[in-house]
């Protein structure tokens, strides 16, 4: 059996270390002169208003400048980075921009004459990958020669992992992204997510572990440091790599299940050799779930549980909520938390995504979001129907919603939602090891 290389590095020094995580796999025989190469970073969420926390979140500008050097020195001059950030409203151009300039993206196109795009301002073409799957790509990555792969090291929420693969979600069009969060239990999000790759130009992965992220993908979640580079010409391979350095088994993960199936590889890793470290020194398990509590008489997140909340049943996320309804998700439950007073609520239910049930009994029923409400808008087992139809909800819209379950949520949560990162970063504060500079060009 052929190996797949994989190699696994400390980060030490700017350019080196890249470029000893590169040549430790043999990469750069992907990295022909004159190739086009688009880059693609994870930044994920993004807003204006706060110096956003990045550790385990975003990809260092630190390792993105460095692997435009190497590509630079291999004589590779088209260079485009693209991602399709996630904004809280349709047709948001402002934060995207604010993103990269922060980023330091203008200095990189000034220095190393890169470009940069928006891939949501950018052509998609229909792609088909098979079993059914369509889904709309952006073509600057699509007639690329090599794409370069530059997730972060991080565990998530809903596919528990988030590495290479998953990292491809960004190329693909909003309409596209709500199709991988279907309710269909065979073709669900660990379906599609398992097939991004499959019709993309040859892809070449580095994962920045210069942080890590426990409940990712956001700023909610725990962030480490620890200097780890992983690296392949192999997507597959690296992603089973960084399954085992956040402490699972390539097994327990789904997409990579159905990843080996699609494409006749074990999940262990038999086919793939360690250029580097050894994976159990460096191993360490990142929880990907938010604690829960779910049965006949709660169904709460731990920490409202303790707090000692009753007569709200806000079931668990699934895989069908989308990213723009989980955007809110966590915002309405701290402002539950803010707005409890002690008494009872009058066994309200809240229902999210697209496959959740009203359960029999209940008194209120909100149905947050569209597909919520187009799912249940004539189901006979709601007593009184609360409906949030936006996609995405609005804030107002949540805030009345609550309001009519007897849930006085406080409307000034929601009117500086985008200054929530700041009260997460303040976690960090003050330790060196949560270093700025990662995140901006010099």
């Amino acid at each position: 059996m052929k190996k797949s290389c994989v190699s696994v590095i400390q980060y030490e020094k700017p350019v080196e270390s890249v470029a000893k995580a590169v040549d430790l796999c043999n990469g750069r025989d992907r990295f022909k002169k004159g190739a086009k190469v688009f880059i693609k970073p994870n930044i994920v969420f993004w807003t204006k208003e706060v110096a956003f926390p990045k550790w385990g979140v975003i990809t260092t500008s630190r390792v993105m400048e460095d692997m435009i050097i190497l590509l630079k020195d291999c004589g590779i001059d088209d260079i485009t980075i693209g991602e399709g950030v996630v904004t809280r409203k349709a047709g948001d151009m402002e934060t995207p921009a604010h993103a990269f300039q922060t980023l330091g993206y203008d200095t990189l196109k000034k220095r190393y004459g890169i470009k940069y795009v928006n891939v949501m301002d950018r052509p998609f073409v229909e792609t088909d990958l098979g079993d059914g799957i369509v889904l709309n790509f952006n073509r600057d990555a699509l007639e690329s020669d090599l794409v370069v792969d530059l997730p972060v090291l991080k565990a998530h929420n809903q596919t528990r992992i988030s590495l290479g693969t998953k990292n491809l979600k960004g190329l693909i069009d909003i309409h596209s992204r709500k199709k991988c969060h279907s309710p269909d239990p065979e073709k669900d999000l660990h379906f599609y997510v398992a097939r991004l790759a499959d019709k993309m130009p040859p892809i070449f992965t580095l994962i920045d572990g210069i942080y890590s992220l426990e409940r990712g993908p956001g700023f909610d979640g725990k962030m480490h440091r620890r200097n780890l580079l992983i690296a392949s010409s192999d997507i597959f391979a690296a992603d089973k790599v960084g399954t085992r350095i956040l402490g699972f088994e390539p097994s327990d993960i789904p997409h990579l299940v159905h990843a080996a199936k699609n494409h006749g590889r074990p999940l262990d890793l038999s086919d793939v050799e360690i250029a580097g470290l050894p994976l159990d020194e460096i191993s360490s398990r990142h929880e990907y779930d938010f604690p829960y509590q779910e049965n006949e008489d709660v169904a709460l997140p731990e920490p409202l549980v303790k707090q000692g909340i009753k007569g709200l049943f806000y079931r668990k996320y699934d895989t069908s909520m989308c990213t723009y309804c989980s955007g809110v998700n966590g915002v309405v439950l701290s402002a539950i938390r803010a707005a409890w007073k002690g008494e009872d609520f009058d066994r309200v239910e809240v229902l999210t995504g697209k496959m959740m049930a009203p359960t029999p009994g209940m008194n209120k029923t909100i149905l947050l979001g569209k597909c919520m409400f187009m799912a249940h808008r004539k189901n006979p087992d709601i007593k009184e129907m609360i409906p949030v139809k936006g996609c995405p909800p609005e804030p107002d819209d949540i805030v009345k919603a609550f309001h009519q379950a007897g849930i006085m949520l406080d409307p000034a949560m929601f009117q500086y939602i985008d200054q929530l990162p700041g009260f997460f970063m303040a976690r960090y504060k003050d330790k060196p090891e949560y270093d700025e500079s990662f995140f901006r060009v010099e």
